[in-house]
């Protein structure tokens, strides 16, 4: 029996995703739970397990291709018998009324929770124990109807006339698709009454042919998301004079630059560029995934939190110093100690010395929310952009738990592995900007903290030390903390403290 897995809300209000890479082609076999495809969302790169065994029947998907949730991705040959009815008995086709097939097309284009003793997808027989059964890794899909998209109106339609969606009453295109077959189904008109007309849907037998120019109706059901049509109006394409390759006949964005680039191949030779010129001045990056919510959250932070920023250099010969000391330590062996893991811990120290650092701004309370915990974020620069996991709990791990830590979030995160809720929570953030060889920056908040830390390069710089000139390794720190809850005397006490405890590491233990 084939079954079609449908693309699910992995948990973080997902409305769709990118399919980043199979694991898996047609004719492979898999297990239950076995992973077949990684995907990417607006905050991570997530592993997709299958929920059945059975043989790869065909990709739904293709690489690099963005689809909603809901829409099938891959179809899985079971190997179970299709269920056939009783002998004699009416068939479901005959009997089903207009809301049975429209509550049909609704599960099958998101499917439900299987209710309390139902079969498990792509088990056997009747329900197994609950203590035999084989937990499934992966959800049903997002809940029926919490995506809702507004209804498209004909043209010509005027208020009152027939098929005119009235207030309170819009229904998605695909609803009224499946009404008006599931009419057409009882008045004996349609051969097939178990196969509903979807818009933008095209037969099998009718894949060879040229598409025709849409009908008006057609026009006023063209399948695009908002940002394929704003693609399509910033290059003067007109949706309506195009076939969409992509799930049911939705456009895509690949659909619409190639309309773009017909006039361009067209062109006549005297606007061609003159030789020599580089063939492309100009590259566009599609906005999407981590980038695209990383700059929603930057600029939601920068237009609400006033931001302020303070600067200290720091002399931090003792603190390399006791880097080195602690990599010869036994406790240390397994992990990587680096000067960030001090700085961790003294960000730890004086957020304790100092709560108010470690707070929210609640706007609909009109509430500071102090947090007695500290999630602490750690800024990771990926190829898919900013992320910002925090380890859980920071301010309870001892030295060696914390450097732990640390190196499982950054591998986690340089592999693109980091999960949503990794990211979630956070309550203070560290950015080492020291890294990429630069003295320091003005970070931005991370949306719901107060308080920000830049720790820059560390440099061998000129220093006064006992009224004498000497070499030593000296860095910067600058601070971003939100001004509505943190005041410049408090900002710069934290910043003082963290800066004494770098100068010399024996105040973090005079201070814990």
């Amino acid at each position: 029996m084939r079954r079609e897995f449908k693309l699910p809300d992995v948990g973080e209000g997902l409305t769709e995703a990118e399919i980043v890479r199979w694991h898996v082609k047609p004719g492979d076999s898999v297990k239950v739970n076995q992973i077949v495809v990684e995907i990417e969302t607006a905050k991570s790169i997530v592993e997709l397990p299958s929920p059945w065994a059975g043989v790869v029947a065909d990709l739904l998907a293709e690489e690099g291709q963005t689809v909603d949730v809901g829409l099938p991705i891959i179809a899985v040959d079971t190997g179970e018998a299709a269920p056939s009815g009783t002998a004699g008995a009416p068939s479901a086709a005959s009997t089903e009324g207009p809301a049975d097939r429209l509550e049909a097309l609704a599960d099958d284009l998101v499917p439900r929770p299987p209710a309390e003793g139902a079969v498990e997808p792509g088990a056997h027989g009747g329900p197994a124990p609950k203590e035999e059964r084989t937990p499934v890794l992966v959800g049903y899909g997002v809940k029926t109807g919490a995506v809702k998209r507004r209804t498209r109106k004909t043209p010509g339609q005027d208020a009152g006339q027939p098929g005119q969606a009235q207030p309170g009453q819009a229904q998605p295109a695909l609803a009224q698709a499946a009404q008006a077959q599931a009419a057409q189904s009882q008045a004996g008109q349609v051969a097939n009454p178990e196969r509903v007309a979807l818009p933008g849907h095209v037969a099998p037998g009718e894949a060879g042919q040229v598409p025709a120019p849409r009908t008006g109706q057609e026009r006023a059901q063209v399948l695009a998301k908002p940002p394929v049509r704003k693609l399509a109006k910033d290059l003067g394409v007109d949706l309506a004079t195009l076939r969409g390759t992509g799930p049911q006949g939705s456009i895509t964005r690949d659909d619409i630059h190639a309309a773009a680039q017909e006039p361009a191949q067209a062109a006549p030779a005297a606007q061609a560029p003159r030789q020599g010129a580089p063939e492309a001045a100009e590259e566009r990056v599609p906005i999407k995934g981590v980038r695209k919510m990383t700059a929603q959250a930057m600029v939601a932070s920068a237009f609400t939190a006033p931001h302020v920023t303070e600067f200290l250099q720091v002399d931090v010969t003792e603190t390399m110093a006791a880097v080195q000391r602690l990599k010869g330590l036994p406790d240390f062996a397994e992990v990587r100690v680096s000067p960030l893991l001090l700085v961790a811990k003294a960000v730890l120290v004086a957020a304790r010395r100092y709560p108010m650092i470690n707070a929210a701004w609640d706007e609909a309370a009109q509430e500071i929310v102090v947090k007695h915990y500290v999630n602490l974020g750690i800024a990771a620069a990926t190829p898919r952009g900013l992320v910002v996991p925090n380890i859980k709990s920071a301010h309870a791990l001892d030295l060696p738990s914390l450097a732990a830590a640390l190196g499982e979030l950054t591998e986690t995160a340089r592999a693109g592995r980091t999960q949503p809720a990794d990211m979630a929570g956070g309550t203070i953030t560290i950015t080492n900007v020291g890294v990429f060889g630069v003295d320091t920056g003005t970070p931005i908040l991370n949306p719901g903290e107060a308080a920000i830390l830049a720790f820059g390069m560390v440099r061998d710089a000129p220093w006064v030390v006992d009224g004498q000139l000497a070499v030593r390794k000296v860095t910067t720190l600058a601070l971003s903390f939100d001004h509505r809850i943190i005041d410049g005397e408090l900002g710069s006490l934290f910043l003082r403290d963290v800066g004494a405890m770098l100068e010399d590491p024996l105040r973090m233990l005079a201070w814990s």
